[in-house]
């Protein structure tokens, strides 16, 4: 008798758009947990600025993937996606269907299209030595070594910048060249939220992240960890930063915050509707619609 292919669901959408409201009220219904494909929640202590699914709300449903490092400890894409794959393994054992949320939209490539990164640890020196030349000479360097990924790395992405130096450095191989894809077999379906109030909805979550803790949370990141870690360039804690320096005030950090947001969630969504096939959700019943939809794949 053949094995019945597990399902897995994907919610994915722009930052700000509802994602993890509405998964929750899916994992209620479904009565499934939740595994967050996020680049940034995988890192313990930085909770507020990457609107991190609050105590109550992992309470609530259980949800995976979230805090698996120090953010002194870089993950690679490669380590991420064999950590996601173990935990969906793990839930196809005990109830045959596995729940993908998030914003990520690489990271969820990667595990839905079996995308296999190439298997280069970290190199802390080199990373040390990239990161006091600086960013703008990062991507100019890779510009000449590796223009295809240059092209699709942003000048601002100093975490991608740096792991494709790092293993164009260490294997001698552009990063584009060692990828390759190996789809897994399951029954997925992906469902997109893109609501029309995404800027009114990014201007008041910005608002609300720096009114509740942000720069607070900065600030013990920088103790923790040093004013030099890379992750402090994300959005919302780089603005939160220079509000610590002395730099800026809270009024033009929410601006610049919120700007970035915005641009952030263009690159999101030109993402997901060139790598992804997902059914966009009517915002006005989006729960019905969701769950119409999965109890077409699993029943």
């Amino acid at each position: 008798m053949t094995k019945p292919k597990p399902a897995v669901i994907v919610l994915l959408g722009p930052t700000a758009s509802g994602k993890t409201d509405l998964a929750i009220e899916i994992a209620k219904q479904v009565k499934i947990d939740i595994h967050n494909v996020d680049s940034r929640q995988i890192y313990k202590g930085m909770n507020i600025g990457t609107a991190k699914p609050t105590l109550s709300q992992q309470k609530q449903i259980k949800h995976y993937l979230l805090d698996l490092r120090e953010p002194n400890i870089p993950m690679t894409l490669h380590e991420f996606k064999k950590e996601a794959e173990s935990s969906l393994e793990n839930t196809f054992n005990k109830d045959k269907v596995g729940f993908l949320v998030g914003g990520s939209g690489l990271y969820l490539k990667a595990i839905t299209s079996g995308l296999c990164p190439p298997e280069v640890p970290p190199q802390k020196k080199l990373r040390q030595y990239l990161e006091q030349i600086g960013q703008l000479e990062c991507h100019q360097i890779l510009e000449k070594c590796d223009p295809d990924a240059s092209k699709k790395i942003s000048p601002r992405d100093s975490i991608r910048t740096i792991r494709a130096l790092e293993v164009f450095y260490s294997t001698g191989k552009r990063i584009s060249s060692l990828q390759s894809s190996k789809p897994p077999d399951w029954n997925l379906i992906e469902l997109g939220l893109d609501p029309s109030n995404l800027h009114e909805r990014i201007e008041k979550r910005t608002k609300n992240l720096f009114n509740n803790g942000l720069i607070e949370e900065t600030q013990e990141l920088i103790q923790r960890y040093g004013k030099s870690n890379s992750l402090l360039q994300t959005i919302g804690y780089k603005e939160a930063f220079t509000v610590i320096q002395g730099s800026s005030t809270m009024p033009t950090a929410i601006e610049i915050a919120t700007q970035r947001t915005k641009q952030f969630a263009k690159k999101q969504r030109t993402w997901f509707r060139r790598q992804h096939n997902p059914k966009w959700l009517n915002e006005k019943n989006s729960l019905e619609e969701a769950l119409s939809l999965i109890k077409n794949v699993i029943g």
